[in-house]
């Protein structure tokens, strides 16, 4: 399997954080033995001032799907009115699986982790997401160095 050669760094709640997903894209959300996996194109890595960049995913151990939400706008946000609406994580690993999140953001409380991003649908505009994911276990990169 493509994850057997990679790394497993566990990201400390109260330090640094080891590496960036700022730019990823979510290609597939997995979620089996409560543990959520976000499998994502590149993660980013700062090394002596260069960023590097590596296959991987993050898996969310201890996690409780029925406490994940996605917030899913009609546009992408900056100014002005919008709408949306909010469904459970799962509702949408079910009904986007054709779509790609894009994490601009990332923000680390406690047993809660937030992205906010783009979300692209083939033929369709990007339009701002918020995905919340809360577990109790670790975080874990697994890196493909």
């Amino acid at each position: 399997e493509f994850m057997r050669k990679s790394m497993k760094f566990i990201h400390d709640r109260s330090n640094n954080i080891l590496f960036s997903l700022h730019d990823s894209r979510v290609k597939e959300i997995k979620y089996h033995n409560e543990t959520l996996t976000l499998q994502v194109n590149k993660i980013y890595e700062f090394v002596e001032g260069e960023r590097k960049s590596y296959l991987g995913e993050i898996c969310f151990e201890k996690c409780d799907i029925d406490l994940c939400d996605v917030l899913i706008f009609n546009k992408t946000l900056g100014e002005g009115h919008f709408n949306g609406k909010s469904i459970g994580l799962q509702q949408f690993m079910d009904e986007y699986t054709d779509s790609e999140f894009e994490i601009i953001i990332e923000g680390y409380y406690g047993n809660t982790t937030t992205y906010t991003g783009w979300l692209r649908e083939e033929g369709k505009r990007p339009v701002t997401a918020i995905m919340y994911v809360w577990n109790s276990g670790d975080m874990v990169y697994n890196v493909k160095k």
